[in-house]
């Protein structure tokens, strides 16, 4: 479902998008409601026109609403879904992080050991509410079972950010900085995953970048199916990660065997009652952590 707002009193000439995004919240809608394709026509637009914000959660949201509906002659595209959704920063924070449009999110990485300049051995990073929620999800899983894997996690909230061509464009030093110049780095996004790919293509990096995205797969489902099937949920991006740090590879056997039989599991959970499982649903990040 679209909707689209023209914020009431806007100064002449704004204008402002704000898309209530069903993809991985698709309730009854099924199929006919699975598309992210604005977000890839907003990509051929010139940069001076049009910017896409994917906030991860609402205080975030309210942070890029600030932002984007203060700003004049520009489309402002804000992708959102229309459900409840955990909260990670406060409201401050929020505002730090739309303003600089990419960064670490510390409390999620392992890679930050005091007085090391260890290099992580993986990239986690996502675009978009559920893909950031299945993210941290399968880094909680990966600290748990892999404590001596040192990862990092890059949270997106302006997409435009990683293409230097872009007014929101970061710089190679910072964009190096973050995604680092030699790492995997595995990247969960809302959208069609070839579009990160058409923005990043110039970055040092590239080579090494894997991104996960809308597959079109699905039909009414429930929204951990629906990110089973496109392989942007927890499960997938362990044995993603698994695959793709080679100091891991047949040592971390048993945990992706476990994966497997949670994606499993999880399915027949929800052929069997229609939802999915609490453990799912109803996940948090760790208070501990």
């Amino acid at each position: 479902m679209c909707k689209f707002h023209v914020p009431w009193r806007a100064p002449v000439g704004s204008w402002n998008c704000l898309i209530s995004s069903t993809v991985w919240r698709q309730d009854h809608n099924g199929f006919t409601h699975q598309d992210p394709g604005m977000i890839d026509i907003a990509g051929n637009k010139n940069g001076e026109v049009v910017r896409v914000y994917l906030p991860p959660d609402a205080n975030c949201l309210l942070a890029v609403a600030e932002l984007a509906f203060a700003e004049t002659d520009v489309a402002n595209i804000i992708v959102s879904d229309k459900q409840q959704h955990l909260q990670y920063l406060t409201i401050e924070e929020a505002r730090r992080h739309v303003a600089k449009g990419a960064g670490l999110w510390g409390w999620a990485c392992t890679d930050q050991q005091e007085g090391s300049l260890a290099a992580p051995d993986v990239v986690l990073a996502s675009a978009g509410d559920i893909p950031t929620k299945e993210c941290l999800a399968a880094i909680e899983i990966l600290r748990q079972h892999l404590p001596q894997l040192k990862i990092r996690y890059v949270n997106v909230v302006k997409l435009f950010c990683l293409s230097e061509e872009h007014p929101h464009g970061l710089s190679d030093a910072d964009f190096d900085s973050l995604f680092t110049t030699d790492r995997p780095v595995i990247f969960n996004f809302h959208g069609y995953p070839w579009l990160i790919h058409r923005l990043t293509y110039r970055r040092t990096n590239h080579h090494n970048l894997h991104v996960r995205g809308y597959k079109e797969q699905g039909n009414i489902n429930t929204p951990l199916e629906l990110s089973m099937n496109n392989q942007v949920d927890r499960f997938n991006l362990v044995i993603d990660v698994i695959n793709r740090v080679s100091s891991l590879g047949y040592r971390a056997a048993h945990l992706k065997e476990q994966m497997k039989e949670e994606i499993l599991r999880n399915r027949a959970y929800a052929y069997t009652h229609g939802i999915d499982a609490e453990a799912v649903s109803q996940w948090t990040w760790p208070q501990e952590s």
